[in-house]
C-alpha cells in the first residue's frame, strides 16, 4: 500500500466523517457526480483527496497514450491506440489526482492546438488538457467558486457525460473524460450560481475540530508523519488495506445492488420537503444510497441508507420557503408610533431634525399635490447665510444597527474596448495577458499569445507558392501571425457616498439604508471589488474607509457610522472628486461606480450661494468624467410632503436613480445593472 512518496493515510484522518464518506461514495459510484466541500481552510480537504487516490486500485493504461486510455476500455480508446501496430505496451499505475490551478486557461483545461506538432505534421494536432489527464482519476478543484463560470461549466459537462468535447477555434474533437470531481470552496468568498451548485452530486460542510483532545491528537499525528512519513504510514497499513479491499468489493458489487421500488416514494418526499428545483436530487440520492449499501456489504438499499445520504444530497439544493422575519427593533431608536401620524406630520418631523425654521417655511410654500416630477423644486437653502440656532437634539449623534440584508442581483458595467489587467468576478472586459477566454483574433500585436487557428487560416492561401522554395509542411510569414484577444471578469471600484445627517435617522431610515449598503458590500466582496466609503454630516465630509478589499473593515465601520447634524452634500461631492482623482491617476483604465445614498436635502454650502444650487452645479462637473458612473439612491420618505431633491441631483449626475422602496425588495433589482459608458 506504500508509494515511493508516502501519502498521509486516509484512515489516519481524524474527524470530518461526512467528507470522508462523500469521497468514498463517489469512488464506489462515479455516477453520483462528485462532491463539493464547503468550509474553512486547513481542514484536511486536499489531504483526504490525495489519500483517497492512494486507496484506489491500480489501473492499466497504454504507455504513452495522451488520453490515459487502457485495454479495458475498448469502446473509449483513442484512435492512435486502437490502430497502433504493434499494439502499445500496457503499464499499471496509481490513479492520478489532478489539481486544477486557479489561474488555468481554457486551453489548459479542455485542450487546444499543439502548435509545434501542427507545424511538423502539416495538419492540426491536438494538445490534450487537464480533463484528459484526469480520465479514470480524480480532478481536484480548490476554490471552485473563484473559477470563471465557463470553465466550471466545461468541467461539470465532462463530469456528467464522461466525455470532453472541444468545439472552438475551428476544432471539433472529443475524448473520454471520466473522473471523480472534488471541488472545495469557502462560502464567504462568494457562492456558485445555483445552476452550477445543483450539478455537484453531494455537498458537505467542514469545520475545524473544536475538541481540545482531538486537536492535540491531530498535532501529534502530523508531527509524526512529517518526521518519518514511511513509518507513520506503516502504522495504518492494515486499516488502509482493509478499506482498499472494501472499496474494490463495493465497486464490483454495485451493479448487483437493488434499490427497492417502495423507497422511491421516500426519495420524492425528501426532495419535495426540501423544495429542490428540478429532479437531479432524486436521481443522485438513489445513486448515493446504492453506493452506501454496496460499501457496507449489503445487496439492497434500506431506508436508513437514504436518510444517511439525504443531507449530503440536499444541503446545496435546499430552498428556504419560510417568510422572512420581521425587521429587528433597533436599540438606539426611540419608540416609533409615527405610523399613527398623518403623512404630512411625518415629513415635518423629519425636516425638524436638520432644517432651520426658515427652511421649513420655504418648504411649506412648495406644491404638495399632483405629479411630483412636475411640482416646483422647493428651495431648501433659503436663509442659510444666517441660519437659526439648531435644536439641541441635532448636536447629538446616534448609531443605528444594520438592517436586514438581502441578496443583490448580479450587475456589471457594459463592456468597452479598453484592455485591462486584474481579477475579480464583476465586469467582463478585454484583458491584456494570457488569462481569460479567447474571443477573437487580430493581426500580430507582439503579445506572444498566438492564435494558431487564425494564423493557419491566414497562411493557407499562400502555401502552394511558398512550399515551392521550402521543405516545411507549413510555411509562415510574419504577416500571417494572428494573436488572441481575450476577455475575463474583473472587479470594479465601488465608492459609497453616504448621507449621515440627522434626517437620515428619522423613522428607521438609516437602519434600512445600512442594511442595503451591507448587502452591496457583501456582493462587492464576493465579486472581488474594491470599496471605499465617504460619509458627510454636520459641516464636513470625510473618507470613512479608504479603498480596500477588507470586508471586515467595511462592516465594522458601517456598524459604527453615527448619524446626526446637517447635510453638507457639496462637501461630500468634492471629497468624492478628490478620492476618485487619486484612484484614476493610479489606475487610468478603472471604471469606478459611485453610489450616492441621500435624501438630497443639501443645507450647508461651501460658499455663500444656495446649498442645493451649488450641489447641482458640482454634480454637473463630476458627470463630465465619462470614466465614472453614478447611482443615486433616494432615501426620502415619499409622503404627501416630498421634495425630490435627490432626483434633481441624479439628473445633474446623469445617474441611475432609485428610491428607498427599491432597496427593500428581496433583491436589489437592477441597482447597477447596465451601467454603461456614454
Amino acid at each position: 500500500m506504500l508509494d515511493m512518496v508516502a501519502v498521509y493515510p486516509f484512515t489516519a484522518i481524524l474527524g470530518q466523517e461526512d467528507m470522508k464518506l462523500a469521497l468514498l461514495l463517489n469512488a464506489v459510484n462515479p455516477r453520483i457526480g462528485g462532491v463539493l466541500v464547503r468550509g474553512e481552510k486547513g481542514t484536511a480537504k486536499s489531504t483526504a483527496v490525495r489519500a483517497l487516490a492512494a486507496l484506489l486500485p491500480q489501473i492499466e493504461v497504454f504507455r504513452g497514450c495522451p488520453l490515459e486510455t487502457g485495454p479495458d476500455e475498448e469502446n473509449l480508446q483513442c484512435g492512435r491506440c486502437r490502430l497502433c501496430l504493434p499494439p502499445r505496451a500496457v503499464e499499471k499505475r496509481r490513479v492520478q489526482m489532478v489539481t486544477l490551478p486557479l489561474n488555468a486557461t481554457e486551453d489548459r483545461v479542455v485542450g487546444g492546438i499543439d502548435f509545434d506538432g501542427t507545424m511538423k505534421a502539416g495538419r492540426r494536432v491536438m494538445q490534450p488538457g487537464l480533463l484528459a489527464r484526469a480520465h479514470r482519476g480524480i480532478l481536484y478543484v480548490d476554490e471552485v467558486n473563484l473559477l470563471d463560470d465557463h470553465l466550471v461549466d466545461a468541467i461539470l459537462d465532462a463530469a456528467a457525460s464522461g466525455e470532453n468535447r472541444i468545439e472552438r477555434e475551428g476544432i471539433s474533437f472529443s475524448h473520454p473524460s471520466r473522473f471523480v470531481l472534488v471541488g472545495t470552496m469557502n462560502p464567504e468568498e462568494g457562492e456558485l450560481r445555483p445552476q452550477l451548485l445543483d450539478r455537484f452530486g453531494l455537498c458537505v460542510e467542514v469545520q475545524a475540530v473544536r475538541e481540545r483532545e482531538q486537536r492535540t491528537a491531530m498535532m501529534l499525528d502530523r508531527e509524526a508523519f512529517d518526521a518519518d512519513p514511511q513509518q507513520f504510514a506503516c502504522k495504518f497499513e492494515r486499516e488502509s488495506g482493509i478499506l482498499a479491499r472494501k472499496l474494490l468489493a463495493a465497486t464490483q458489487a454495485l451493479r448487483d445492488t437493488i434499490f427497492p421500488g417502495g423507497l422511491r416514494h421516500l426519495v420524492a418526499e425528501l426532495c419535495v420537503e426540501a423544495c429542490v428545483a428540478g429532479h437531479r436530487a432524486d436521481l443522485v440520492m438513489e445513486q448515493a444510497a446504492l453506493a452506501l449499501a454496496a460499501l457496507e456489504g449489503r445487496n439492497e438499499v434500506s431506508r436508513e441508507d437514504l436518510l444517511r445520504v439525504a443531507p449530503m444530497v440536499l444541503l446545496h439544493r435546499r430552498r428556504e420557503t419560510a417568510p422572512p422575519p420581521p425587521p429587528p427593533q433597533h436599540k438606539h431608536e426611540p419608540n416609533d408610533h409615527s405610523h399613527d401620524d398623518p403623512p404630512e406630520a411625518k415629513s415635518q418631523q423629519e425636516q425638524q431634525e436638520t432644517d432651520t425654521p426658515g427652511e421649513m417655511e420655504s418648504q411649506r410654500s412648495s406644491g404638495r399635490d399632483g405629479d411630483p416630477k412636475e411640482a416646483p423644486v422647493p428651495d431648501a437653502s433659503e436663509n442659510t447665510e444666517h441660519p437659526m440656532p439648531q435644536p439641541q437634539k441635532n448636536a447629538e449623534e446616534k448609531t443605528y444597527d444594520i438592517g436586514d440584508t438581502f441578496k443583490v442581483k448580479r450587475f456589471s458595467a457594459t463592456k468597452d474596448r479598453t484592455f485591462r489587467r486584474g481579477s475579480g468576478r464583476r465586469s467582463r472586459t478585454l484583458i491584456s495577458g494570457r488569462q481569460g477566454r479567447y474571443v477573437k483574433s487580430v493581426q500580430g500585436t507582439n503579445t506572444g499569445d498566438v492564435a494558431f487557428d487564425a494564423t493557419l487560416r491566414a497562411a493557407a492561401p499562400y502555401q502552394k507558392r511558398r512550399k515551392a522554395s521550402s521543405d516545411l509542411a507549413v510555411v509562415l510569414k510574419p504577416q500571417d501571425i494572428r494573436e488572441k484577444v481575450r476577455e475575463r471578469r474583473i472587479g470594479n471600484f465601488l465608492l459609497f457616498v453616504v448621507d449621515a445627517s440627522g434626517s437620515m435617522g428619522a423613522r428607521g431610515r438609516m437602519a434600512a439604508t445600512k442594511g442595503a449598503i451591507m448587502s452591496l458590500l457583501l456582493d462587492a466582496y464576493q465579486k472581488r471589488d474594491k470599496v471605499a466609503m465617504i460619509s458627510f454630516n454636520k459641516s464636513e465630509a470625510r473618507v470613512a474607509l479608504p479603498p480596500t478589499s477588507s470586508m471586515d473593515s467595511a462592516a465594522r465601520l458601517l456598524a459604527e457610522l453615527p448619524v446626526g447634524g446637517r447635510t453638507p452634500l457639496s462637501a461630500g461631492l468634492v471629497k468624492s472628486h478628490e478620492l476618485l482623482r487619486g484612484h484614476l491617476l493610479r489606475d487610468p483604465t478603472s471604471r469606478p461606480i459611485v453610489i450616492l445614498i441621500t435624501d438630497g436635502r443639501s443645507n450647508v454650502p461651501l460658499g455663500r450661494g444656495k446649498p442645493m444650487e451649488e450641489s447641482v452645479a458640482l454634480a454637473g462637473k463630476l458627470a463630465m468624467d465619462e470614466r465614472v458612473r453614478f447611482i443615486v439612491v433616494d432615501t426620502e420618505d415619499k409622503g404627501l410632503l416630498r421634495f425630490d431633491m435627490a432626483s434633481r441631483l441624479a439628473s445633474a449626475l446623469s445617474a441611475q436613480y432609485f428610491q428607498t422602496k427599491d432597496l427593500k425588495a428581496d433583491t436589489l433589482v437592477g441597482l447597477v445593472k447596465g451601467v454603461s459608458p456614454k
